[in-house]
């Protein structure tokens, strides 16, 4: 992926600045995006780069006098050419072109367990699933040939939905569905991909090439080798598969004497169940060893580049723009692999449960089985406090900390040895929120005016909702990173006093010993509060303590911790 993004930015380097590129990553897949002088959107794949010039649209496709003389209708249910680009330096390109079908009716659908749940996957799905299929040859024996996603291109004009055949209850559960662009319902996306040399297997059939039976076979043994591979057509047709005559009237097959083929049509390809839950398996066990290695990860010029690496208040973060909701998002570490886990399409939609009465906090487990505990930020807003008491007169002049005054308290601590829950993301929402003036303190904004953004911009903006994402408490990053699984469960100090896991001499303890530690630390908690201690119990329900009897004990608030020094 390292050598994709230099020869995208080698590409970016070399062209002209009155084109607009930019790189863009959608549902795993790196493009060079392409906004035309008209409006139109072009997305180019990394195998369209060695093409870029041939895929301009006005090189084959919006050219009518050149489109008319060298496009020929392929069979199929869609509307599908194939078509010569233009010579460009010498080379021109045969492509198949296919207008995606996304939001429309299944032709053929008969409500059979075939077509369950199937839609026409949305363009970017189709190159992503495309992509993955031609990746699976790294994960076991065998090959599934495909064509080459080239490109996918976005004329601007707008359709009518009746024009295009697109259900807009279909097309609003589609755009809801992809956070890493807008789609839209009233503009066409043009499929783009390498024409295959070759006849289908029905046309085989009809040349004598293959039998009747044979084709059934050939048919039945794809739609098996997809399965082992992890993948399936909601739709198999012999239509669907490539075969390649020889010159002496057969067809051209491998060592085994098995006929070669190539797979092609590809909006209804789907995963199968089974291989949905591995990649959720297996993205989980690689984001713990990433946890584990966040600040010593090194990377040098294959850093995404739409991703920088900034250090704020002592802590290193990966930063990027979230395009989806025009957000900002900081990932702690230096790990640029561990930035889309944090995405707000990964957890701002899952099943979550409430940790507390007086908090915005919550827990939940994201679209990739990741344990995680978010907490909206009260930065910018005063404290409910009273100045007549000391105790929280003081917590009244210092303010809620924001954000990066919370990880950086946390990392520090952990450096010094003491131990807190895994502070993992700052996350800022693009949309601007309402803070009444009678609430509003600004102190945090005027401390933080000289933290900025790569971009230029504040770090804290005014008038925008901050959200902190914690790691889950079940067991320590170094134990899951070896081996995944749910150790340990949280519970605070006050609750285990509660329910009688702790007596009432170890609780008082307890606060006695943080508050004393983080003194040691050059730190106060000025709101000291049983809730605030993150106790461990194992699956039997039993405390976790340390060799002399003591509870393990993790500071799990950071809202109203000051530097003393």
């Amino acid at each position: 992926m390292e050598a994709v993004l230099s020869k995208f930015q080698q590409l970016l380097d070399a062209s002209p600045k009155s084109e607009i590129f930019e790189i863009e990553k959608i549902l795993n897949v790196y493009y060079l995006h392409i906004k035309c002088d008209n409006d139109d959107d072009l997305y180019i794949t990394q195998y369209g780069l060695p093409f870029f010039e041939n895929l301009k649209p006005h090189n084959f496709l919006t050219d009518k006098s050149w489109y008319d003389g060298h496009s020929i209708r392929l069979s199929g249910s869609g509307c599908t050419y194939k078509i010569k680009t233009k010579e460009i330096k010498s080379r021109s390109k045969d492509l198949v072109i296919k207008w995606n079908r996304m939001g429309q009716d299944i032709p053929g659908d008969d409500g059979t367990d075939e077509f369950a749940g199937a839609e026409f996957n949305s363009p970017f799905e189709e190159f992503s699933l495309v992509m993955e299929l031609r990746n699976a040859r790294f994960e076991s024996p065998g090959t599934i040939i495909t064509q080459r996603p080239l490109a996918i291109y976005v004329p601007s004009e707008r359709v009518e939905l009746w024009r295009t055949g697109r259900k807009e209850y279909k097309m609003k559960t589609i755009i809801d569905a992809h956070k890493d662009i807008q789609l839209d319902m009233f503009r066409s996306y043009v499929m783009i991909f390498e024409w295959i040399k070759g006849i289908d297997a029905s046309h085989a059939c009809g040349e004598k090439l293959l039998g009747e039976r044979q084709v059934m076979d050939l048919t039945l043994r794809v739609a098996e080798e997809m399965k082992y591979k992890g993948f399936l057509v909601r739709d198999r047709k012999p239509h669907h598969i490539i075969v390649k005559p020889r010159n002496d009237g057969t067809l051209a097959r491998d060592r085994r004497g098995e006929v070669l083929y190539a797979v092609i049509d590809y909006e209804l390809l789907a995963r199968t169940r089974a291989r949905e839950q591995s990649i959720k398996r297996i993205r989980r066990i690689n984001y713990h060893q990433r946890q584990q290695s966040r600040f010593s990860a090194t990377y040098s010029d294959d850093f995404p580049p739409q991703l920088k690496i900034v250090n704020i208040l002592g802590v290193d973060y990966v930063f990027g723009h979230v395009e989806s909701t025009d957000g900002l998002l900081w990932v702690v570490g230096r790990d640029p692999d561990l930035f889309d886990y944090f995405l707000p399409e990964r957890w701002e939609t899952t099943p979550r449960t409430k940790l507390s009465e007086y908090h915005e906090i919550y827990h939940t487990v994201t679209k990739d089985y990741i344990n995680m505990v978010w907490k909206v930020s009260k930065v910018g807003i005063r404290p409910d406090m009273d100045p007549f008491k000391e105790d929280e007169r003081k917590i009244l002049e210092h303010g809620y900390n924001s954000p990066f005054e919370e990880v950086s308290i946390a990392v520090q601590l952990s450096r010094k040895g003491i131990r807190t829950v895994y502070p993992r993301a700052i996350y800022v929402f693009g949309k601007e929120i309402f803070i009444s003036d009678s609430i509003r303190d600004d102190n945090r904004h005027k401390s933080h005016a000289r933290y900025l953004t790569p971009g230029g911009s504040r770090i804290l903006k005014e008038n925008h909702s901050y959200i902190i994402i914690w790691g889950y408490w079940n067991g320590p990053d170094e134990r899951l990173a070896i081996k995944d699984d749910d150790y340990l469960q949280g519970i605070n100090a006050l609750n285990a006093y509660r329910q009688g896991l702790i007596s009432e001499e170890e609780y008082f303890a307890m606060l006695k010993t943080k508050k004393e530690r983080l003194a040691k630390s050059g730190i106060e908690d000025l709101n000291l509060r049983g809730t605030h201690l993150l106790l461990s119990v194992d699956h039997n329900g039993r405390l976790i303590r340390d060799e002399e009897g003591i509870p393990d004990m993790r500071i799990c608030n950071f809202e109203f911790l000051r530097k003393i020094r």
